[in-house]
């Protein structure tokens, strides 16, 4: 698969699980799946964008593994890393959604004096 020179660090991939569980949070998963697809000709210029614009990011917002994120993003085999966590962690979570969209809920009892009428202090509308 990958050579020992491609392999991708442990750090690195933990970088990669919390985007992709952030995006995935977010959800964001379809339009990254599709940007990441879609960008893999251009994955080393947009690695050497991302450090183009580095001093410009890191003076408005702090972020310690910008610069680890710019080497990574020029990989191809990082950008696959990626996409497969976000597709595989968006699975997860659209199982997580189903499974508690499935319980049963309990149903509320019907209020006193049972309920479906007109409340017993409002007015009927003159008509």
């Amino acid at each position: 698969m990958a050579s020992g020179s491609d392999a991708i660090a442990p750090a690195d991939r933990e970088l990669i699980e919390r985007l992709a569980g952030r995006v995935v949070e977010l959800r964001l998963d379809v339009p990254a799946v599709v940007t990441l697809e879609t960008s893999k000709p251009l994955s080393l210029l947009a690695g050497q964008t991302l450090t183009f614009f580095e001093p410009m990011v890191q003076a408005m917002f702090n972020f310690p593994d910008y610069r680890r994120f710019a080497a990574l993003i020029e990989r191809r085999e990082v950008l696959e890393a990626l996409t497969e966590a976000i597709e595989r962690r968006a699975e997860e979570a659209r199982i997580a959604r189903r499974q508690r969209s499935a319980r049963p809920s309990t149903p509320e009892p019907p209020a006193p004096g049972g309920g479906g009428g007109a409340s017993p202090n409002r007015r009927a509308p003159r008509g």
